[in-house]
Parts: C-alpha cells; structure tokens; sequence
C-alpha cells in the first residue's frame, strides 16, 4: 500500500532565520519580529549584531554556514536564509531527501525587496510562508510553482484553511497535479465541508474557477473514465465497486472541525 501524502502548515512551526553578512542580519531581525518564535543563526563574528536584531532569541556559530545547514534541516521546520539563491541552493543540496519530509526553505534578499520558496513550496508549507513573510516585510513573493504563477488549483492544499486533509499517494498527487496544470478535465466531487473552498484557497485566489475542474455533488454522478483525475470531497468511505475505477487518479478529502 502507498504511504499517504501529508501537507503540513508552517503557521505554528519551529523556524530557523539564517544570515551570513552584516546587512542580512539587519534584515534577519525585521524577518524575526514577523515570526514569533524564530531563532536568528549568525556568525560569531557578528555577535553583536544579532543580539540587537534578536535579542531573546539567536545562536552566534563558529566555522561555516554549511556546516550549520545538517543541523538544522532535522531541528526546524522551516528555514528562512537570507542569503543567495544560488549560494542556498549548493549548501542545501546535500541535505534534500523527500518533499514530504524537507523543511520549507525560502530566502529573501538583503534588500527586503523579494520572498523566494526554494523548497517544499506546498506540501512544506515555503509558499504560505514567503506570502506571509511578503506581506510583513512589503516585499514581492516570487512563486515558481505552477499551479501558483497560473492562479489554479493546488491539489495538495485544497481547503486547508477549512481544516480538510486528503489522502493519496505521492503519484496519485503528482498525477492529479499535473493534470490540473496541463488543463485536462478534472472532476471534483463535494460531498461535505464548505463550499467556500475556493476563495479560501492557500496563497489566495480571486479568479475564477478554471474551466477544466467540473463540480459534482454525488460520486455516482460522474463517468471516471472522462476524466483524468478525480478529487472527491466526502465523509464517507469509497464504495468498494469504485476502488478500481478510480485506482490511481483520485484524491480523498477529509473535512476537518472547521468544515
């Protein structure tokens, strides 16, 4: 059997915020006081100024960032570099295992002008986070994703906010994924929850719905073969005549407290 895909949040999580230079870790510190409960990494040679910048709470390192990175890639779930895109991308490379287990990693420039995901953008919970951290710091969130860059339907963060879970396996995910952002037909089935899942999506959508998603109340409303990926919304299990009709492209959503 697949081992279910899990979407995690980074709204409660334990955040590393990493700065090299004396200029990054000005920048550090207002990236801190729009995340309570970040701790600010720095060099050692630059004590002082991490204490002004994080004051309660910030760790002064001997040696190199990259010896600093293993660390923290098991301690937090999220980490925040201000540091190069590209200098980022050599010192986590190592370290990268399973986008279903890397932290989220986003940098932001020294500049404060721009908030880049880099890694676990969905499922990590780094695009939610460079939104908030773009709105904190007045600055421009550069989302790559695609399902993002287009304003359409992210399969593994439908109704998050509406406390919903789904369960899939990762290539039941990146099938339905795919199919979303290659505009071929989808059929999306609710059966319970809110249905202002919508406007409610991750990062925000104002657009309408994209016209290759068709919406259905029932299961037994749609013909499975039609269709290239089927995300149903319900309460109840999956009756056992459609398990093989819908082997290999549906995601189940499970509806939370918030519904």
């Amino acid at each position: 059997m697949s081992t279910p895909v899990i979407a995690r949040s980074t709204a409660a999580s334990r955040t590393a915020v990493v700065s090299i230079t004396r200029h990054g870790i000005t920048c550090a510190g207002k990236i801190i006081a729009a995340l309570p409960g970040a701790h600010l990494y720095a060099p050692e040679k630059f004590a002082a100024e991490a204490a002004t910048a994080s004051p309660a709470s910030h760790t002064c390192y001997a040696g190199k960032l990259g010896e600093q990175i293993p660390i923290l890639f098991a301690q937090y779930d999220a980490i925040v570099a201000v540091v190069s895109l590209g200098a980022l991308v050599r010192l986590i490379a190592p370290c990268i295992l399973d986008k279903s287990k890397d932290p989220a990693i986003v940098v932001v420039d020294e500049g404060s002008r721009f908030v880049i995901p880099v890694l676990s953008g969905h499922l990590g919970g780094a695009n939610e986070l460079a939104g908030h951290l773009a709105t904190a710091l007045g600055a421009t969130p550069v989302l790559t994703t695609a399902s993002d860059s287009r304003q359409t339907l992210a399969v593994d963060l439908l109704g998050r906010e509406l406390g919903w879970h789904f369960e899939a396996s990762h290539d039941e995910l990146v099938r339905a994924s795919a199919a979303v952002v290659n505009d071929e037909p989808i059929a999306l089935v609710q059966e319970a929850g809110s249905p202002d899942w919508w406007r409610n999506h991750a990062n925000g959508r104002s657009s309408q719905l994209p016209k290759n998603i068709h919406c259905f109340t029932r299961l037994e409303e749609i013909t499975p073969e039609a269709f290239s990926a089927i995300l149903w919304i319900s309460d109840r299990d999956l009756p056992q005549t459609w398990t093989d009709r819908l082997a290999g492209k549906r995601i189940i959503y499970r509806v939370g407290t918030k519904s």
